[in-house]
């Protein structure tokens, strides 16, 4: 499950760049909790009932697994739930009309000017200068990045 997770993330996170349109992000927080508490009902009872005896991918068990296994059920129907609001979610961006900002995520700091001073002060990395949805093939030739460039790959500190 830490690769869903992971997936979900990645989503959310590149999606508002990739589609040019934001997400409802009280519906992301709904669907994080409502998928993270379904999962951990789902499995945690699962690990009890290991522990108890019930032998694993059986179609019927004892009456003395049902307690853990309906509190398991009721978890994935949590899940689910959490999926069909995802699913919700993914629908409301996609009819969204609302466009993003070149860069999404970009937070002016207190004491921070808002106007940047060179053409990468603003993001750090190429993809973030470039339209939400990013055009195909915008850049003939990588452009020069200058201050806020990482160090170089061949050594810690600029050539």
């Amino acid at each position: 499950m830490g690769a869903v997770f992971a997936l979900f993330s990645g989503w959310y996170y590149w999606s508002p760049k990739i589609l040019g349109h934001p997400y409802n992000e009280l519906l992301g927080h709904i669907h994080f909790w409502a998928l993270f508490i379904g999962v951990n009902l789902t499995f945690m009872p699962m690990h009890f009932l290991g522990l108890a005896g019930q032998p694993r991918r059986i179609p019927d068990y004892p009456d003395a697994y049902a307690g853990w296994n309906l509190m398991a059920s009721f978890g994935s129907i949590i899940s689910l739930m959490a999926t069909l609001v995802f699913l919700y979610l993914l629908y409301v961006q996609l009819s969204s009309r609302v466009q993003v900002s070149a860069n999404h995520w970009a937070i002016p700091s207190f004491f921070e000017s808002n106007i940047p001073t060179t053409l990468t002060s603003s993001a750090p990395t190429l993809e973030w200068l470039l339209t939400s949805p990013a055009p195909f093939h915008h850049f003939n030739e990588l452009p020069i990045s200058s201050e806020n460039s990482p160090p170089s790959w061949r050594g810690f500190g600029p050539l």
